[in-house]
């Protein structure tokens, strides 16, 4: 009897989980914000005509999918990092920073296919002198990552109307039925600055999404400044002891719902991790520990 009791529990519990996550399921992106009493005043790319005039480095349609997989290389991003910065013609030794020459001249010479570049001489030019920094290109890869990889809904560049805390967010996802807020860092940990990490927080506890994510472009350690920083703009905002913990190498959570993260070894790897955490650790609160 007390067996048939505590499977009973058991399976109410499961149920409601189950029904929790349906629920949740059948909301769609516009549905959650506009629950969370969000009104949407502008995002970025919701036609090919407003990303062309964004601050954003795209090739022709045509080539869209050739140049996604390239930016899921580390390497070819800070190829273009560096190519960005080019004024005037340059050659090959100017842009081999992080690649060999051999492969940046495949990068030169792709770009170069896709009509973003042209021959100069010995060297080239680009055709894309609009683009300033990188920053537009990186959150266009990371929201497509998300729609193609991870099935979610995406939107980019979101401004709200009325809100108390300014700004705009990167990107703002449905994914597996979560509401997930994440902001895209190309800089590396040297510049970015607290107000940064203190805005995103801000943010965070505005829209209050079940995941948020300070995502970093670099393969360097968090632990080191981004880690601490995170601590004390914790403390401050909510008058307690922030104590970011790590979930697995350089990605760090606090509460299991704001999550830090570089892009070492990828970037859809990483996402994928912090997908999966969230999944594993929600099931197992909902059972109450049971299957631990």
């Amino acid at each position: 009897m007390e067996n048939t009791k505590k499977e009973l529990e058991e399976l109410r519990e499961e149920v409601s989980y189950l029904r929790e996550k349906l629920n949740r399921v059948s909301l769609s992106l516009q549905d959650m914000l506009r629950l969370r009493g969000f009104s949407i005043h502008s995002s970025k790319g919701q036609n090919a005509e407003t990303d062309k005039e964004d601050d954003l480095l795209l090739p022709d349609e045509r080539f869209i999918e050739e140049y996604y997989e390239l930016l899921k290389k580390y390497s070819f991003r800070l190829f273009l990092r560096d190519l960005i910065k080019q004024r005037g013609s340059f050659n090959v030794s100017d842009v081999t920073r992080y690649a060999t020459k051999e492969v940046t001249g495949g990068y030169l010479k792709a770009l170069e296919r896709m009509g973003l570049l042209e021959g100069a001489g010995d060297g080239y030019r680009i055709l894309f002198k609009q683009v300033r920094s990188f920053g537009d290109t990186l959150e266009w890869f990371v929201s497509e990552l998300l729609r193609r990889e991870f099935c979610a809904q995406v939107l980019r560049g979101v401004k709200f109307s009325g809100r108390r805390v300014g700004g705009d967010y990167d990107i703002i996802a449905r994914i597996n039925g979560e509401l997930c807020y994440v902001e895209v860092k190309s800089s590396p940990p040297r510049q970015v600055y607290d107000r940064e990490v203190r805005a995103f927080l801000r943010r965070f506890l505005d829209l209050l999404p079940d995941v948020a994510i300070f995502l970093m472009d670099t393969h360097l350690r968090m632990k080191d400044k981004l880690v601490p920083m995170f601590d004390d703009a914790i403390s401050e905002l909510r008058d307690i002891d922030g104590a970011m913990k790590r979930v697995e190498a350089e990605c760090f959570t606090f509460e299991d719902r704001v999550f830090l993260v570089n892009s070492k070894p990828g970037i859809e790897y990483n996402i994928a991790k912090i997908i999966r955490y969230r999944i594993r650790n929600e099931f197992l609160k909902s059972m109450k520990g049971g299957f631990q």
